[in-house]
């Protein structure tokens, strides 16, 4: 299993409390955020379990969803539905997508 499953899990943690707040302004935007975000984890899994195509094919899948969940969490601080988001959970993002930017080629 590739390290950045146990990362992204502590990006969903860290996001809890913000993920709550952006549900009482959009409750659309926080399911959206709670998709993406899970897409990602339960995609590096089933990849990790995968060959060929349908390995590159699930990461690639984590990796949009990745992107997917880092614009959520901007979007939510635009609107100012939450504080800027920690530099922790940006870099943590960051190597998630890093990763799969590497082995989805």
């Amino acid at each position: 299993m590739l390290r950045i499953h146990d990362d992204m899990l502590e990006v969903v943690r860290s996001m809890r409390g913000a993920l709550a707040t952006i549900d009482k302004h959009d409750p659309d935007l926080a399911r959206q955020l709670r998709r993406a975000a899970s897409s990602v984890v339960l995609n590096v899994a089933e990849g990790s379990g995968s060959f060929g195509r349908m390995r590159t094919v699930r990461y690639r899948t984590a990796l949009g969803s990745a992107r997917e969940t880092l614009a959520c969490l901007r979007v939510a601080e635009a609107f100012g539905y939450v504080e800027p988001i920690s530099n922790t959970v940006v870099r943590q993002l960051d190597r998630v997508i890093g990763t799969l930017v590497r082995v989805a080629r």
